[in-house]
């Protein structure tokens, strides 16, 4: 049987640390650059994205987690028998906990401050709910991580929870990109800067 894996990417490092407790039992992290490090600096094993995508991070970090061996992972919908021979036939492992959080817009607006994979894998993580347990605040992580560690997994009303705070982190996001760009000047010049 596969170990349950877990897809950390955030830019708020603080409480990672409470993730070894998950790894003292068998799961493994994939994680992104600075997180990586910032695990490894932790003493908790992670590998880093590209040894599952098999492809290399570019363009200044815009693309790392956009990768079918990562999306097909936290989409695959476990109770689908047809999901699961499909990942297996591409030789892809399901992802069961994926904590992103987004890159902070609204203190340090800017192009390169919108997080295209975050979102994406956040609102994967959230679609699929019943199979994989999206966090997005550093506040969840203690209960969460307590619950797998005792019970194996966390209960249903909880997924609920954890997904709705997706979309309204999500959205939040969203609005605060729109209404910067709403304020900016509509020419080609200065709309994209």
């Amino acid at each position: 049987m596969n170990k349950k894996r877990i897809l950390i990417s955030v830019t708020d490092k603080r409480k990672l640390e409470k993730f070894k407790k998950l790894t003292d039992i068998g799961w493994e992290i994939i994680s992104t650059g600075g997180t990586l490090a910032k695990l490894k600096e932790l003493g908790i094993p992670c590998i880093l994205v590209e040894e599952v995508t098999n492809f290399p991070e570019m363009m200044n970090g815009r693309v790392k987690t956009l990768h079918p061996n990562i999306f097909a992972g936290i989409l695959a919908d476990r109770s689908n028998p047809e999901h699961m021979a499909t990942i297996a036939e591409h030789n892809i492992q399901p992802i069961d906990m994926v904590v992103i959080n987004l890159y902070d817009f609204e203190g340090n607006p800017g192009i390169e401050q919108i997080d295209i994979g975050g979102p994406s894998g956040l609102r994967a993580a959230a679609k699929n709910g019943l199979s994989v347990i999206p966090i997005v605040k550093p506040n969840d992580y203690d209960k969460i991580i307590d619950v797998i560690v005792k019970n194996g997994d966390i209960d249903l009303v909880t997924r609920g929870k954890l997904v709705m705070k997706v979309f309204k982190h999500t959205y939040r996001y969203d609005k605060s990109i729109y209404e910067w760009m709403l304020g900016r000047s509509l020419s080609a010049r200065n709309f994209l800067k």
